[in-house]
């Protein structure tokens, strides 16, 4: 009985959370943008204005969900995503998990899906943050560079969708060709949620038995190195490979400590040796 009433409380709570966000996100769109507008007019101090706005926003809605008792979490190594210019990569297990990355990192920036744009719960907060939209890859790449030259960080899925639970990471080569065009380091950020909930094709109103646990962990920097005497794609295909091997890797243990009988698989080599 306590169990169930426990479920219809979450229940209820994750209905008003993303209510809340819903409505707020429109509600961003349709008011702030045109305040923002008409008070800045400095487009760069706009932007910046924008997305601290949408940070704020981001850590009420984390905050709602705690309060709700929908959704708690964990942030090992904060104090490294508030440095500036970070290339963040991380596997992408959760629709919130973004939330909490784009909450917590410093001035920041995301490449976030075409569809995004054109959502009318999140188009509004997208477009006066100027965030990134997968629409042109070449775009995106520019785009990217331009951020990071600027000293903004730049949060980026490498696997292009939602992680299916209890399959490898795969990632895209998106991520390895920004961070070798841009010289910039890689850190890479191990994200866990149990139990699963709003994984690829789950609806928001599929509770989980028990309150989600959020676990992201910040690992240290990975230094990139472009060799000019090989070909930029051969490059970023064997740093992607070396990725999502070392993604794996990382994830096993992250994962094994939550759960002992975890099965841990292979260790990730060198990329440049992939």
């Amino acid at each position: 009985m306590i169990k169930q009433l426990d479920r219809l409380w979450r229940g209820f709570g994750t209905a008003l959370s993303f209510s809340a966000f819903g409505i707020g996100g429109m509600l961003l769109g349709l008011f702030a943008a045109p305040l923002l507008l008409m008070l800045v007019r400095d487009p760069q101090r706009r932007q910046c204005a924008a997305r601290r706005l949408i940070q704020q926003s981001f850590r009420a809605f984390i905050g709602l969900m705690k309060i709700m008792g929908v959704a708690d979490y964990r942030i090992d190594g904060l104090e490294k995503l508030q440095r500036p210019g970070l290339l963040v990569l991380a596997n992408h297990p959760s629709l919130i998990d973004v939330i909490y990355l784009v909450a917590y990192t410093g001035e920041v920036d995301c490449i976030v899906n075409g569809a995004l744009a054109r959502n009318p719960f999140t188009r509004g907060p997208i477009r006066m943050a100027g965030y990134i939209t997968t629409n042109d890859p070449e775009a995106v790449l520019a785009a990217a560079q331009r951020s990071l030259a600027q000293g903004k960080s730049l949060i980026l899925f490498p696997e292009g969708t939602r992680t299916s639970p209890q399959r490898a990471v795969k990632f895209r080569r998106g991520g390895a060709n920004i961070a070798l065009r841009s010289h910039t380091a890689i850190t890479p950020v191990l994200i866990d949620c149990t139990p699963t909930t709003l994984t690829k094709g789950e609806p928001w109103y599929h509770i989980p038995p028990s309150r989600i646990q959020m676990h992201l962990r910040v690992l240290d920097d990975l230094p990139v190195n472009r060799d000019e005497q090989q070909p930029a794609g051969q490059q970023a295909r064997h740093l992607t490979h070396w990725l999502s091997d070392y993604f794996n890797k990382e994830l096993e243990h992250f994962r094994h400590e939550r759960d002992p009988k975890f099965v841990a698989g292979t260790e990730a080599d060198d990329y440049r040796n992939a």
